[in-house]
């Protein structure tokens, strides 16, 4: 081989060697490249990572709420408490003579009249007392028509030889004493004759005999009724008027501004479930129960057909104005702590504020708050133990059906910020890890 050849095979090895290593260093800029960008991109995607989970976890970090708005309260008060009915007159009937029973003549529910016999007592012991004043009585006009006719006697012989003054004055007052005799043997005498008028037991009033308790035969007591084996008295009949019924109920102390003369009441009994009786206030004790904190109202229902009866319970419902300035919150919004009755209220940039409210009557699921609260606060409903004032929270949308109230029809929809049949989502951005927004 020449020279030629082997210079110029010598400059081609030497080329393709450079173009390898060019080739070579190529492909190691190329992977170091592509394994940079690879670590850059890892780098990117941790970092982006580790912003979202601060991000998730300061907005995790923050207490979730529902709110709500004070509501109006109801436009009527509706109270519903246990009332007994009594009848307009009811009268107990205690025997005045002692005796036995002769007969009676009314039995349970015998409808009477006032002065109709109820039940005759035969009374031996009185007739003879009757009897014996009777003859005391005749005894002393005798003697009193005696000492009249002395006395006049006397009289006549006054201003003579005959007589002293002082004969004719004894004689004078002896005719008076036998008549005071007179006076006080009538007076025994009617005494007795009122007895015997008590040997008849009369009805007081009209009305109808709610009770029995003689037989014939009892012996009954003056002013003690009939006496049983064990010693106990009762009263021989019972009388009811029943043309009208007095209904008494007990009304709480929260209540009592409710009773007027306007007052009314819707009467349901046990006996008559499906029907409903009006009665109206007659009167009230305008003082409370020290032990029950109660008043009584008694009011007056007609009973002219007869069906209510004496003694029966019933329900009375009450139903009048409420306040329309009232304001009403449900239970769950109301927090018991050391320092009060509060609400937790949540202002324009999401904070939580405390408040101390007055609350008012109990109406089983909401209560009425007297003071403390607006229309226009917005109310953590059901908050947490460990919510604290001034901490921030986020806003979510209540649950339909749950905690927020049915939507109305749309021709009574409101879209203002007191409405509280709904409460959007607060969307606006919460602050990053940093605690900057």
């Amino acid at each position: 081989m020449t020279p030629e050849h082997d210079k110029t095979g010598g400059v081609d090895a030497r080329a393709k060697a450079a173009a390898a290593a060019r080739k070579r260093k190529m492909g190691f800029a190329i992977v170091a490249g592509v394994a940079g960008f690879l670590i850059i991109m890892g780098l990117v995607q941790r970092h982006s990572a580790y912003v979202q989970l601060a991000r998730e976890t300061a907005h995790d970090a923050v207490p979730v709420v529902q709110v709500i708005y004070p509501q109006k309260g109801p436009e009527e008060r509706q109270l519903t408490l246990p009332a007994n009915i009594a009848a307009w007159y009811q009268a107990p009937i205690y025997a005045q003579v002692s005796g036995y029973v002769k007969m009676w003549y009314k039995d349970f529910g015998a409808r009477v009249k006032a002065g109709d016999v109820l039940a005759e007592i035969d009374t031996p012991g009185l007739d003879a007392q009757y009897a014996a004043a009777q003859a005391n009585y005749n005894v002393a006009q005798a003697r009193y028509k005696l000492a009249q006719i002395t006395a006049r006697r006397w009289k006549a012989l006054q201003g003579t030889q005959a007589v002293s003054q002082q004969e004719v004055d004894v004689q004078a007052a002896n005719a008076e004493a036998e008549k005071a005799q007179v006076e006080a043997a009538l007076h025994d005498v009617e005494r007795y004759a009122a007895l015997e008028g008590f040997k008849k037991i009369v009805a007081p009033f009209d009305g109808i005999v709610t009770s029995r308790m003689a037989d014939v035969g009892d012996y009954v007591n003056a002013g003690r009724g009939d006496v049983d084996s064990r010693g106990n008295a009762t009263e021989l009949f019972s009388v009811a008027d029943v043309h009208a019924m007095r209904v008494f109920v007990a009304v709480p102390q929260d209540y009592a501004d409710i009773i007027s003369p306007r007052l009314q009441a819707e009467l349901i009994v046990p006996q008559y479930p499906e029907r409903t009786f009006k009665a109206r206030f007659l009167a009230t004790a305008s003082a409370f129960n020290p032990n029950t904190r109660t008043v009584t109202t008694e009011l007056v229902l007609d009973n002219k057909s007869g069906e209510l009866w004496p003694n029966s319970y019933a329900t009375a419902t009450f139903r009048a104005p409420a306040d329309p300035d009232q304001l009403i919150l449900p239970e769950g919004a109301i927090v018991f702590r050391q320092e009060g009755t509060q609400v937790a209220l949540v202002d324009d940039s999401n904070h939580v504020h405390l408040v101390n409210v007055a609350l008012g009557r109990d109406l089983g699921t909401t209560v009425e708050v007297q003071r403390g609260v607006k229309k226009t606060d917005r109310v953590i409903n059901n908050p947490s133990a460990g919510l604290l004032d001034g901490q921030l929270v986020r806003i979510v949308k209540g649950t339909p059906g749950y905690n927020v109230p049915p939507t109305p029809p749309a021709s009574t929809a409101s879209g203002s910020k007191n409405d509280t049949r709904a409460m959007p989502e607060d969307n606006r951005p919460m602050p990053e890890a940093g605690g900057r927004p």
